[in-house]
């Protein structure tokens, strides 16, 4: 309960600082450089590809930070309130975070939602509540062209005088977007259909499924917020041993305490099952790793998967 009093109060010295910042909001400034600050590591990235050399991106999660669990600082808000353009995904990914976002929205800051640029109709529900939509759509590459193109039209909007080489960007980011899809299902396409099973620490991985034809399980929900209990462990095991299953994975930015217990519930089940390698799920990795973009990101993923499955 104590702890509970703490985080309002918390809460609402950040939303103060909001407003009481609300009589110095002004439009986007009229300079050569935008200043961008993004929420996760996937955004700063499509940020940095479309706006090039008239943006200066800041990520407000490094990698292997969950954003379903992140707090914003004092310092966060202060950075969101003096940037030209917040970007952030919605679909409540950055779950402690909404009403900072309705508050920036609020006092005049431009802010991109990346949710705005996405079809109802093809975003997923998550089974508990259908009200509530899967947040984790960048591992459908479709739907990322889409993500692409919202921030094009929204940089267009904030400074109409470099709306051509914004949309020559995303011109060449959608054909490499392209060549990324064609190069997830050729992967693919190496498994056969039955071994299309993937089993990961926590429940985002459902867009990348239905993309690519993949049955998907994980330990945890869509968020990170709620945990695995021990049925939930069993049950999994259970599957796991019954479909023989080669391998599982853990996830750069869940701990692997969940996966490594699921791996000793099948092992007391009888069956041997490897873990298969780490999936960059709600992150891209480290700026001096191989999955330092967007596409490089899904690449590593795509081989982990395939690679370990086989």
């Amino acid at each position: 309960m104590f702890r509970k009093f703490i985080n309002l109060i918390g809460l609402g010295l950040i939303l103060s600082l909001i407003l009481t910042g609300c009589q110095n909001a002004v439009s986007v400034k009229d300079s050569d450089t935008l200043n961008i600050v993004a929420t996760t590591t996937m955004l700063a990235d499509l940020a940095e590809v479309i706006g090039q050399e008239h943006v200066a991106v800041n990520g407000l999660m490094g990698p292997g930070i969950d954003p379903h669990l992140y707090q914003a600082s004092a310092g966060d808000v202060t950075r969101m309130q003096e940037a030209d353009i917040v970007v952030y995904n919605g679909l409540h990914l950055e779950g402690k975070m909404g009403e900072i976002f309705e508050s920036l929205t609020d006092r005049g800051s431009t802010v991109i939602c990346i949710e705005d640029g996405i079809q109802e109709e093809d975003l997923l529900s998550w089974a508990e509540d259908t009200s509530v939509h899967d947040p984790h759509i960048w591992f459908d590459v479709s739907l990322w062209k889409d993500a692409a193109q919202i921030v094009a039209d929204k940089l267009s909007e904030a400074d109409p005088g470099h709306e051509k080489d914004y949309a020559e960007n995303l011109k060449s980011y959608l054909i490499e977007l392209d060549d990324l899809d064609a190069y997830m299902k050729n992967r693919v396409s190496e498994l056969p259909k039955e071994q299309r099973i993937l089993i990961t620490a926590h429940d985002a991985f459902s867009y990348f499924g239905r993309a690519y034809g993949f049955e998907v399980r994980g330990l945890q929900g869509i968020s990170t917020d709620a945990e695995a209990g021990t049925g939930d462990v069993s049950n999994l095991a259970s599957f796991i041993t019954e479909k023989k299953i080669k391998a599982i994975f853990v996830e750069s930015s869940v701990p692997p305490k969940t996966i490594e217990a699921l791996q000793a519930a099948v092992k007391a089940n009888g069956f041997d099952v490897a873990i298969g390698g780490q999936l960059y799920s709600d992150s891209l990795g480290s700026e001096d790793s191989d999955a330092n973009t967007y596409i490089l990101t899904v690449k590593s993923n795509i081989d982990t998967i395939v690679d370990a499955l086989k």
